[in-house]
C-alpha cells in the first residue's frame, strides 16, 4: 500500500516514529530497536512508520532497511533530504516515502525532488511551517502536507497555528499533523482540523511502552464529562483521563456553569448552547436544536470555528427512548453518543454503537452541577 494512502484509511491515521534522540530535548530511547518497534506499532494499528536516518537523531539507513525487514507497513525515511542520491539511497534501504523540509529547499529544488521521488516510486511528505510555506507546497503539486507545530529554529511548539494551518489546506491532500501531540484530545483536535494523520514520535519514545501509548492515541471513543461548573470538578475529569470537558450556557439548564472554564491543554473544552449561540472561547460548540416545550430539542451538531465536524445523538430532555442505541447505530459520521451515560452502561452502549465519542453529566453527579468524582473516575475507566 502507498504510504499516502495508508493515511488515507477511515478514521485519524498515526505515523508512528523510531527516534532515539532529539535536538530539543536530548536523549529519548538511545537503546530503540527499530525493528522491534515497527512490528510492535504495526500491531498497535499505526498507518506508517516514520524512521529518522539522520546521525543527529542517532539515526542511520541501518535503522530503515531493519524496519522493513519486520512490518509491511509504509515506511517513511525522516532526513535533511536535498539531492537525487539521498532519495535513492532511501529507497534501496526500504522506504515507501521520503520527506522534503520546505524550509531547507526553494521551488526548483523541491520539484526536481518531487519528480526523482515519482520516479523512483516514492511518495514524498512536503513539509510546511507557516502559511507561506503551505502555500508553496500547494502550489508544487504535494500530495501529502505536513504540517509541523515545531518552529525548528527554536523548537517552540505553536498548536494553535497549526490547527489553523490544518483547517485551511484543500481538502483533497493528504495532511498530516506533526509535533506535540501527546494526548487523545490533541490528537481529536488535529482530525477536527482536517488532518487525515498525526506524526507522533517523542511521546511514543519516552513511554514504558511505546505501541500501548500509540494504540491509547488513536482509541476511540473519546470521553466527555459534561455539565461542569468547578475547577476541581475539570481537574478530576482531567485526571481520570477525560478528552473533552463540557460547559452548559443555557440559562434554563440546572447545570448551568457561570463561563467556559480553564481546561489542560491535553483536553478539548466544549461550550454547550440551544438554538443559537455566541463564542465563549470554548475549543468546540456543541449546539442543539430549540423545542419550545423543554431546556433543549434531542440532538445537537458539535462545531469548529463554526464548522460541523460531528452529531451528538442523545435522548429527548428528561425522556427515555428503548430504540436509543439503535438509532444511533444507524447513524453515519462521527457520532457522539449522550443519554442518561454512567459508570454502569457506558460500556454497553459503546459495544453497541461503537461511536467516535460518549458525552456524560447527570449520571455522574451528586446534585446538578456537582460531579461525584469516584463515579467520574469509574465512567472514564469504563469508557476507555
Amino acid at each position: 500500500m502507498r504510504f499516502a494512502e495508508a493515511l488515507r484509511r477511515p478514521g485519524l491515521g498515526a505515523i508512528a516514529e523510531v527516534k532515539r534522540r532529539s535536538p530539543s530535548a536530548g536523549d529519548l530511547r538511545p537503546d530503540a530497536d527499530p525493528a522491534a518497534l515497527a512490528a510492535e506499532f504495526e500491531r498497535a494499528g499505526a498507518a506508517a512508520v516514520s524512521i529518522l536516518v539522520d546521525q543527529r537523531f542517532g539515526g542511520s539507513f541501518d535503522d530503515l532497511k531493519a524496519a522493513r525487514s519486520a512490518t509491511s507497513l509504509p515506511l517513511l525515511a525522516k532526513g535533511f533530504f536535498s539531492t537525487r542520491e539521498h532519495l535513492a539511497e532511501a529507497h534501496t534501504a526500504g522506504a515507501n516515502a521520503a520527506l522534503l523540509l520546505l524550509r531547507d529547499l526553494d521551488d526548483q529544488s523541491t520539484m526536481a525532488l518531487l519528480q526523482t521521488a515519482q520516479e523512483l516510486g516514492l511518495d514524498a511528505l512536503v513539509e510546511a511551517h507557516d502559511a507561506q510555506e503551505l502555500e508553496r507546497a500547494v502550489q508544487l503539486g504535494a500530495e501529502t502536507i505536513g504540517i509541523n507545530a515545531r518552529d525548528l529554529s527554536s523548537f517552540r511548539i505553536d498548536r494553535r497555528s497549526q490547527l489553523e494551518l490544518v483547517a485551511k489546506a484543500p481538502r483533497e491532500r493528504t495532511i498530516v499533523a506533526e509535533s506535540g501531540i501527546s494526548s487523545r484530545g490533541q490528537g481529536a483536535a488535529a482530525e477536527l482540523a482536517g488532518a487525515d494523520a498525526i506524526l507522533v514520535g517523542s511521546v511514543l519514545m519516552r513511554a514504558d511502552g511505546p505501541a500501548e501509548k500509540l494504540a491509547e492515541l488513536i482509541s476511540r471513543p473519546l470521553v466527555k464529562v459534561c455539565g461542569l461548573t468547578r475547577h476541581e470538578d475539570v481537574d478530576v475529569a482531567a485526571e481520570a483521563g477525560a478528552d473533552l470537558a463540557g460547559f452548559i450556557l443555557v440559562d434554563e439548564s440546572p447545570r448551568r456553569a457561570p463561563e467556559v472554564l480553564s481546561v489542560p491543554e491535553t483536553m478539548l473544552s466544549v461550550s454547550v448552547h440551544v438554538g443559537e449561540y455566541a463564542d465563549r472561547g470554548a475549543d468546540l460548540i456543541q449546539l442543539y436544536e430549540r423545542d419550545p416545550r423543554r431546556v433543549r430539542g434531542r440532538d445537537a451538531v458539535l462545531l469548529r470555528d463554526g464548522e460541523q465536524v460531528a452529531r451528538v445523538l442523545d435522548l429527548p430532555w428528561e425522556e427515555e427512548d428503548p430504540d436509543h442505541l439503535e438509532r444511533a447505530k444507524a447513524a453515519s459520521g462521527r457520532v457522539m453518543l449522550a443519554g442518561r451515560l454512567g459508570p454502569d452502561n457506558v460500556r454497553r452502549a459503546i459495544d453497541a454503537v461503537h461511536p467516535w465519542a460518549v458525552d456524560a453529566a447527570s449520571e455522574l453527579e451528586l446534585e446538578p452541577g456537582i460531579k461525584d468524582h469516584d463515579r467520574v473516575r469509574a465512567y472514564v475507566e469504563a469508557a476507555r
